[in-house]
């Protein structure tokens, strides 16, 4: 498959500058992937398609501030930081800008020295990878000089740190918010769990992997960047046996997808681990775990309208996305919802 075959032709005004007042009043589109029909819904009658038996997966990252803005030590040349993956205590892949800046061996400065970081190497991306330096705990030290990295096309200062966290977010360790889960609150679910759904939380810490473009034509070349990823015995256990027993598995999100797929084994069971994952999903991938979708509206050409894609069928999705776009559909990070059943 090629890359233009996900394209779709996207007005700039439907991309959400900014998180709707009540987390649960977005608006919610239902597909069925089988026959293609296609409901308008809000997110909250969510539960409406939620069955007693039934396995919500959740992940619970949370996203750290991960933007720094420093200086180069010997010039004072400005530059940003993105942290994108911690690889052991202090040393981190960061993307770099301008990158030009950040050769191996230089030094940068953050908030008047609070915090230095050299660079130690460049990957073949471009991927910076750097040591920190800095007195006291790190966490502390990012909370304050970092901003919460949101995503170029949201031009709207984030008064609310939280509305870029799920209300469920527990791990530190994001570049970007698992966005399909801002739409949930606490009311909403025990209200779920109410009805008689189990709730599982796994994690996948996003970076790079989930919002680097396609560059390449064919589907086939484009390599995804791996990203941190854990599933406990218990949440694998709890997923496996509502499986067994006829339940429908509800993924929240393309990074909760991405995350039980890489867990699942040839007979389709999830098992517990922890790791990395470069997996990536596009038509003709057959999925093991999952059987409904909760998702974004996404980027043209993204991989994730790709994996969508694979789940629902193309032609399903991109027919579905222009009626979201006819009818005014909020895109993106902050935008409206998708149920695929």
């Amino acid at each position: 498959m090629r890359r233009q075959d996900f394209y779709f032709d996207l007005p700039e005004e439907l991309i959400a500058q900014y998180p709707i007042e009540k987390r649960d009043s977005s608006r919610l589109m239902v597909l069925d992937k089988k026959t293609g029909a296609i409901e308008h819904k809000e997110f909250r009658d969510i539960i409406d398609y939620l069955n007693k038996g039934d396995c919500l997966v959740l992940n619970d990252t949370r996203v750290i501030p991960a933007r720094l803005f420093g200086q180069k030590e010997d010039t004072g040349g400005k530059i940003e930081f993105l942290l994108l993956n911690r690889v052991e205590k202090d040393k981190w892949q960061v993307l770099v800008k301008p990158g030009k800046r950040a050769r191996i061996g230089t030094t940068f400065v953050f908030g008047d020295g609070l915090l230095k970081a050299d660079v130690l190497d460049i990957d073949e991306e471009g991927v910076r990878i750097v040591e920190f330096k800095y007195d006291g705990i790190f966490e502390e030290v990012l909370d304050k000089l970092g901003e919460i990295p949101l995503p170029p096309y949201i031009k709207q200062k984030l008064e609310d740190r939280e509305r870029y966290q799920t209300v469920y977010s527990k791990k530190e360790g994001s570049a970007a918010a698992p966005t399909a889960g801002l739409h949930f609150t606490d009311e909403l679910l025990e209200k779920i769990k109410e009805k008689g759904v189990e709730i599982v939380y796994i994690t996948l810490h996003v970076g790079l992997g989930t919002f680097r473009p396609v560059k390449v034509d064919n589907l086939d070349e484009h390599k995804m960047h791996s990203e941190f990823f854990e599933v406990s015995d218990k949440a694998a256990n709890t997923i496996n046996e509502i499986k067994k027993k006829g339940g429908k598995i509800i993924a929240v999100g393309t990074t909760t997808t991405r995350t039980l797929e890489s867990s699942s084994n040839s007979e389709g069971l999830v098992v517990p681990k922890k790791g990395w994952t470069d997996i990536f999903i596009y038509p003709g991938y057959k999925f093991k775990i999952i059987d409904k979708l909760i998702t974004n509206f996404h980027l043209p050409e993204s991989t994730l309208i790709m994996l969508v894609s694979a789940l629902a069928g193309r032609e399903n999705v991109l027919r579905a996305y222009n009626i979201a776009v006819k009818e005014k559909y909020r895109f993106f990070s902050f935008g409206d919802a998708m149920l695929i059943k």
